[in-house]
């Protein structure tokens, strides 16, 4: 019985980076999907994509409603920007179009978040320290 090889696989050919620290940031599981997706389909010169709510939640298998919350989770956290499009009808009507993502650099979101955990981290450090027999001292 032979041995099957495998096709050598190329680097770049049919895969797509993701950034090491997308781990970090503390997502949800759709919000990595949604990122990914979102990073599979971008354009590497530009950044932007603009895939529908509908093409990213057959995708990644969630609702458009669930594909609005992740990206509007994906922007607060400095991983993405949005910006609305319009489409021309063919009756010459303006219409709303698909979002524009832009892939924003990871670093900016990475140190967004050592911020937020730092506020955090020092909000519960300082509340206790602030209060006495549950009375809050000034």
């Amino acid at each position: 019985m032979g041995f099957q090889k495998w096709p050598k696989r190329e680097p770049l050919k049919h895969f797509f980076p993701v950034p090491n620290e997308i781990f970090i940031l503390g997502l949800s599981p759709g919000e990595i999907a949604v990122y990914c997706y979102l990073l599979r389909t971008e354009d590497r010169q530009t950044f932007q994509c603009y895939p529908s709510y509908e093409a990213i939640g057959k995708a990644v298998g969630v609702s458009k409603n669930t594909v609005a919350k992740y990206v509007r989770s994906l922007e607060e956290k400095g991983l993405i920007r949005t910006e609305p499009t319009v489409v021309r009808s063919k009756d010459g009507r303006l219409l709303n179009g698909n979002l524009l993502y832009t892939i924003c650099p990871i670093q900016a979101a990475v140190e967004a978040f050592y911020e937020r955990q730092l506020n955090m981290a020092g909000r519960q450090h300082i509340a206790p320290l602030n209060q006495k027999g549950g009375e809050m001292v000034c």
